[in-house]
């Protein structure tokens, strides 16, 4: 079968089948198409199998992304499903919403003439398919343990966490405060990057799985309708593990900040996302976050950016305009979604910042300056600075703050103060024992390191799984195990 790999030289690279940016616009579905099993395998094959696998060096899973591409490629599908959710427990979600270009195939060896691999879609179709020929089973422990582990969060590293805690037969149990599981995979993230259904299917499973979900079950300080107190939950369970990710939108200021019409971008895309679902949003229903008609101007330049960019789009806004302080070589976000954005209608206007708002009752324009590149720190970053007598308005009867998320002060609203944080207020952990300030508690994703992507948080849960399970074995006092019923 070795015939079947190296064909970068002959086979040109593929990514899947767009959908036409008119016919896109017009809802919020996938815009890629599926691979079939034919384009899979000859995408697979132009890996070149080299010595040292750079894709899997940058990917935060470390994925035998070589392994499961020379499989698919030989038409083995099952066992580079196998190889593939070895490592990764969603790689439905990444094959859809990982920035490809800056981690795999960024990294990928083949010279850049050539093109690299098409690893994310590859990705997706092992997956996809596997869902579709049933192979993609619930967790069955061979073993039950009696400990049972609270994990306060159901985002990605939330359920990877608990994915990994029970297949070890520890009884896990899952709260969040929405109705829904998934955090901002079902909430943040648009459907045309990742339908819902890919992320509700998985709950189902966990759920078959033996997993228990709280759901509209919050923390705080006491326990209520909507509220469990944390003290309540550490005495619960044996260990807690903290994966609430990070909901409090950085602030926006300058003259006018606070004007009707300038909205954070997590009400409004939580909002566009909740529509899709079939939920009633008394907000958007009001007008408040709704796009269609209107000048929009988002400001930031990262993922969440791209993502109300392109809502914007599908909306039906008048005009949606991109205001940027660096240019696009120094954006954050993915420049695959960039480039959709653009085929979309979204302009870009770089090397731009606020100065101001205006309006009377309501916004109507963003006062901005030019902004120059200047000297590079000690990280390599650039940095940014006005350029004197530049100043110009945009038209904007709806301004989004996509400026980035910080974490909401955990010890003063769960009424616990000896649960150290970071000046930055993220949860402070051990570097490896991933255990905070309280003994049994752990923390995992963005609330320990800030706001980071999908794969990240999953890394993290799989890590503080595996440390939770050393520190219950180490000093749980726990009852036999027992074999499971067959």
């Amino acid at each position: 079968m070795a015939d079947r790999m190296l064909q970068f030289v002959a086979v040109p690279q593929r990514q899947p089948e767009k959908r036409g940016a008119a016919d896109r616009r017009q809802d919020h579905d996938e815009i890629y198409r599926d691979f079939d099993t034919a384009q899979a395998e000859t995408q697979s094959g132009r890996c070149s199998q080299c010595g040292v696998p750079f894709c899997s060096v940058h990917c935060p899973l470390s994925n035998n992304i070589p392994d499961w591409l020379k499989l698919t490629a030989e038409g083995r599908l099952a066992e580079a499903y196998e190889v593939s959710s070895a490592t990764n427990n969603f790689p439905e979600i990444c094959g859809r919403i990982c920035p490809q270009d800056r981690l795999c195939e960024g990294n990928c060896v083949i010279e850049k003439g050539f093109e690299s691999v098409t690893i994310g879609a590859v990705e997706r179709f092992v997956t996809d398919n596997a869902w579709e020929q049933g192979w993609v089973k619930p967790i069955r422990p061979s073993a039950e343990r009696t400990a049972s582990i609270g994990i306060v969060g159901a985002g990605p590293g939330g359920l990877a966490a608990a994915e990994q805690l029970r297949r070890l037969g520890y009884q896990v149990h899952v709260y969040d405060r929405h109705d829904r599981v998934g955090g901002l995979m079902i909430y943040g993230i648009p459907g045309f990057k990742l339908e819902k259904e890919i992320v509700l299917r998985r709950h189902a499973l966990m759920e078959q799985g033996g997993i228990v979900f709280h759901l509209g079950r919050g923390v705080g300080a006491q326990d209520g309708d909507r509220e469990i107190a944390f003290a309540t939950l550490r005495a619960r369970h044996d260990a807690v593990l903290i994966a609430t990710g990070v909901y409090e939108s950085r602030a926006l200021g300058g003259p006018g900040a606070g004007l009707p019409g300038i909205v954070k971008a997590i009400d409004y895309l939580t909002t566009s996302n909740r529509l899709s679902l079939g939920d009633a949003v008394p907000a958007f229903d009001s007008g408040e976050l709704d796009a269609a008609g209107r000048h929009v101007v988002v400001i930031g330049g990262g993922d969440t950016a791209m993502d109300c960019v392109r809502t914007a789009i599908r909306q039906g806004a008048a005009s949606v305009k991109c205001l940027y302080r660096r240019d696009r070589a120094n954006m954050p976000g993915s420049l695959r979604e960039v480039k959709n954005a653009e085929e979309e209608g979204v302009e870009f206007v770089w090397l731009a910042a606020p100065e101001a708002f205006l309006g009377d009752d309501r916004v109507t324009a963003v006062r901005a300056v030019r902004m120059r590149l200047g000297l590079a720190d000690a990280t390599g970053r650039q940095s940014v600075d006005p350029v004197e007598g530049s100043g110009f308005t945009l038209d904007a009867d709806l301004v989004v703050k996509a400026l980035g998320f910080d974490p909401e002060p955990l010890p003063a609203l769960w009424g616990e103060p000896a649960l150290d944080v970071s000046r930055w207020g993220t949860l402070k952990v051990g570097q490896t024992s991933f255990m905070s300030s309280l003994p049994g508690v752990f923390g995992a994703g963005d609330i320990v390191r800030g706001a980071s992507l999908v794969v990240w948080a999953i890394r993290d849960g799989r890590d503080a799984a595996e440390q939770i399970h050393r520190w219950l074995e180490r000093n749980a006092a726990e009852a036999p195990m027992q074999v499971a019923a067959e």
